[in-house]
């Protein structure tokens, strides 16, 4: 299994997932031209892709998918309220509402807590190897956490700095939804929750969906090797991603 992400953060997220049997996005928030090259620097050809799986319908991870469909066919995952409150034609999709096979692969679903009709996350098992994908979301329901155990690879939201949010620029009402039930996961609770699961298998922790106005990536490391250091824990590595940039290609 290989994962590169093609961008994450407030403006746009993508993510892409090589299989033995399939080439994956998760959500195609960027323009199609940004996905195109991104895809070309890591040797993949857009017209190869042939699965896409969809996590919510804002527009930060969605926001390319209309023009992809113009074009090209990959066959597009997503959940029934997604698709109706994206509101735009999917010539090939399939609707979902629980975890699912595809071919050797084994996609489970977790639902998260966010302001739209339906958000959820990912995890996808191949053979011994499994990845667990999840943005977006005020918390992670506890009857999620043996799900998303002592897996492999974690692609993990850290969205902010709970005081650079209070004390920025940002509106009132705007605030009290970031940091809300319905809102984003903050440094402290994504290194509280990865915390709680990764185990012996974990390899690689990568921090996603970072804001541009209430964070940092230093202030994202931090947060989470302070809180591996204090419960004696180790992963290979700590990536933070980035909504300019791909990252690097990790192989599992």
């Amino acid at each position: 299994m290989k994962i590169c992400v093609l961008a994450s953060g407030s403006k746009c997220n993508s993510t892409y997932i090589e299989t033995s049997s399939h080439k994956i996005l998760i959500d195609m928030g960027t323009s199609l031209k940004y996905t195109k090259e991104s895809l070309e620097k890591i040797g993949i050809d857009i017209k190869d892709i042939d699965t896409i799986l969809i996590t919510h319908s804002h527009s930060d991870h969605t926001k390319g998918l209309e023009a992809y469909t113009k074009k090209y066919d990959a066959k597009i995952y997503i959940e029934e309220a997604t698709f109706k409150e994206l509101g735009i034609e999917l010539p090939n999709y399939e609707l979902i509402t629980e975890d699912f096979k595809l071919d050797n692969l084994y996609i489970e679903v977790v639902r998260l807590s966010h302001d739209t009709a339906s958000t959820i996350g990912y995890v996808i098992n191949e053979d011994d190897k499994s990845m667990v994908y999840i943005t977006d979301t005020g918390y992670i329901n506890k009857k999620y956490l043996d799900k998303i155990r002592n897996k492999d690879l974690y692609i993990m939201e850290s969205n902010h700095d709970v005081e650079m949010l209070m004390t920025g620029k940002y509106q009132y009402h705007t605030k009290i939804r970031i940091v809300g039930d319905y809102g984003h996961l903050s440094n402290t609770d994504s290194a509280k929750y990865l915390s709680n699961v990764i185990g012996d298998n974990t390899k690689y922790i990568l921090l996603a969906h970072l804001s541009h106005e209430n964070n940092t990536k230093e202030k994202a490391y931090e947060t989470l090797k302070n809180k591996l250091d204090d419960n004696k824990q180790y992963v290979n590595r700590i990536i933070i991603t980035s909504q300019d940039e791909i990252s690097e290609v990790i192989t599992l």
